[in-house]
């Protein structure tokens, strides 16, 4: 039974328009929005918490929703910018929702809360010599101080320096256990959205192309335009295998096997013309050209290390069958 659904929502917005997305969300499920910049992905979240009016459905716990006002939905938000109240406290940016709701065990809320989150030290700080982590840190406090059913993250790493996005990846994971939350987080990172999610909704131009499981959606996308966003390499047509039920497909140029003579034991074999060799760092980049078709194989140095091959020396590739994905 679904927690959150939305059925054939749509909202204009200017000259955008989200056109008829239809999602369920699980109580307790990390649900991760994965699109470009622009697809629609932040109005779909600003729909949710009731900051537009909208058409179509939106359910909270079998409760329609669709004309409540935003207080009434008890959603915590999160914004890309954090969008703190530059004139309050950091503790009484975390205590805000307390001015228009009563908040159940708040001392003891409160208390974890700051404990939990690292917040001892700059509670009575203002916000605006904060760091970017920092912000982070209260404004996702501030959210979940508010008791919400549901945790809505706009892009909660966009402004954190890359060599901590694992540790706050890591660190968002277990606020969601810790709190027991319902939470739906919008970002155009594929890798952020393979480690956080339990499930993925992909959206584009303000629909949704595809839903469901982490590893169904992007080990199996449904189509060009999701794989050609997701980084698939090799798409190539399906004549090359024989396979007439499809159009396309795609195989990871990690599970493309190579070797100088015509020893490989795969379900497809092809000999071609070494056009490009990169050496990075620990394996070789080579570029493989079949015919019209230019494939892109990754190869561990360790595995050819006694091995040259020349730019336009003969090549043999195979791969199996297993590790096709059709399009």
């Amino acid at each position: 039974m679904s927690f959150l659904s939305l059925q054939a929502l749509t909202c204009n917005v200017g000259a955008f328009h989200l056109q008829d997305i239809s999602f369920d969300v699980g109580e307790g499920e990390y649900f991760v929005i994965l699109g470009h910049s622009g697809a629609g992905k932040t109005l779909i979240l600003e729909s949710i918490a009731g900051l537009h009016s909208v058409g179509g459905k939106i359910f909270f716990n079998q409760e329609a929703m669709t004309k409540k006002p935003p207080e009434h939905r008890e959603v915590g938000f999160v914004y890309q910018d954090f969008a703190l109240f530059p004139n309050l406290s950091v503790k009484e940016n975390i205590l805000f929702a307390g001015r228009y709701k009563t908040i159940e065990k708040a001392k003891e809320l409160l208390e974890d809360l700051v404990q939990f989150l690292g917040l001892e030290k700059i509670l009575d700080r203002g916000v605006e010599n904060l760091s970017g982590g920092e912000k982070q840190r209260v404004a996702i406090a501030r959210a979940i101080y508010g008791r919400p059913k549901i945790l809505l993250l706009d892009e909660p790493l966009s402004a954190i320096d890359p060599t901590f996005r694992n540790a706050i990846m890591k660190f968002l994971k277990e606020i969601h256990r810790r709190y027991g939350l319902t939470t739906l987080h919008v970002t155009h990172n594929f890798r952020e959205a393979s480690y956080l999610a339990d499930r993925i909704a992909i959206v584009m131009d303000g629909r949704v192309q595809q839903v469901g499981s982490t590893n169904e959606v992007l080990s199996h996308p449904a189509n060009l335009k999701i794989a050609e966003f997701l980084g698939f390499k090799n798409i190539l047509p399906c004549c090359l295998i024989d396979e007439e039920a499809h159009t396309l497909f795609s195989i990871d140029p990690n599970d493309i096997l190579v070797s100088k003579e015509r020893d490989l034991v795969c379900d497809f074999v092809f000999e071609g013309t070494l056009d490009e060799c990169m050496g990075i760092v620990d394996h070789f980049k080579l570029f493989i050209t079949v015919g019209e078709h230019q494939f892109f194989v990754k190869s561990l140095k360790r595995e050819h290390e006694s091995c040259s091959i020349d730019r336009g020396e003969k090549i043999v590739i195979g791969f199996w069958r297993k590790d096709v994905c059709y399009l």
